[in-house]
């Protein structure tokens, strides 16, 4: 009876063992391709949106995702399109979170997000980065008559960011390495995080500064809030991709490079930076950064498509 009984679960085992070495492999051989090859076997691709990273990737007053770089995304997929030879491609978008789009990229659920997402060496274990295309640093967005206008005037206050950013492990380092004293706590987007200010449930919110202005300016009242501060460190923006797909990269960067050299990247710039926006007409007024006209001619050397 014992015999039987081991026989058996040794071969449950084994199915178990089994079933688990054609998952991993299967899993393993979904992105063995690259992310070209994986359009032209399913003839979609999907792009991920944030809800609310004003100007880069936001929901219009129609619901639909907008924004400058939502624009250079689908400028991408254009690329594609020609590319693989799929001129019905299924164009599919999916939002994302600071907390899901790494997770979701990884496992194949998006392709490319174009969003407000950091360039650094910790998120390179884990994606790959087209080549920058802004540059921001962190601040904070405080009610006009709250006092606050530095650092030090932090001390006893709440600070808000949003969970999964840069901005939220900077923000606790800072805390920390200088004692400043402030209670940090995390909201899930931004959009929350800047109720959490209006509302007066914190006193503060440390986010890029080029998102806080969007934030800002798109707000109930927006006299009744200001953006404060020395940013405490530069930040790259990225077009983020799955990591080790070198072709893919090159078609993201040799479209950035195209914009560039054509004029197309200033135009959309402009578009998004310093003209009226959806969906209330404001004006974010932000110059383009040296950082970025440096990185511009950088990249306008690279071949054009």
């Amino acid at each position: 009876m014992y015999e039987k009984e081991q026989a058996v679960k040794n071969a449950l085992i084994r199915i178990g063992l089994l079933s688990a070495v054609a998952s991993t492999a299967f899993s393993s051989n979904v992105f063995a391709d690259s992310t070209l090859d994986k359009v032209k076997s399913s003839g979609s691709i999907t792009v991920a949106y944030r809800e609310s990273s004003i100007p880069f990737s936001y929901l219009g007053g129609d619901g639909k995702p907008v924004g400058f770089g939502w624009e250079i995304c689908n400028i991408v997929v254009d690329e594609v399109k020609k590319k693989t030879g799929k001129k019905t491609l299924d164009i599919k978008t999916q939002a994302v979170t600071s907390q899901n789009r790494i997770p979701l990229l990884q496992n194949g659920t998006i392709d490319i997000e174009c969003g407000s997402t950091t360039n650094n060496s910790e998120r390179g274990k884990q994606v790959s980065f087209a080549t920058n295309y802004f540059y921001t640093g962190t601040r904070f967005l405080t009610k006009a008559n709250s006092g606050i206008k530095t650092l030090a005037d932090l001390k006893g206050k709440k600070v808000v960011s949003t969970t999964g950013t840069t901005n939220y492990q900077v923000l606790r380092n800072i805390n920390t390495e200088k004692n400043l004293g402030f209670e940090l706590v995390g909201a899930k987007d931004h959009a929350d995080a800047l109720l959490m200010v209006e509302s007066g449930r914190a006193d503060a919110f440390g986010m890029d500064d080029i998102l806080l202005y969007g934030l800002r300016a798109s707000s109930k009242d927006p006299k009744q809030l200001v953006v404060v501060g020395d940013s405490i460190q530069v930040e790259p923006y990225a077009i983020m991709l799955r990591k080790d797909d070198p072709e893919f990269k090159s078609l993201v960067d040799g479209v950035l490079a195209n914009l560039i050299k054509t004029g197309e990247f200033d135009k959309l710039y402009k578009k998004w930076f310093e003209t009226n926006i959806p969906p209330k007409g404001i004006n974010l007024n932000a110059p383009m950064s040296q950082e970025l006209k440096t990185n511009m001619k950088a990249l306008s050397d690279k071949p054009a498509i």
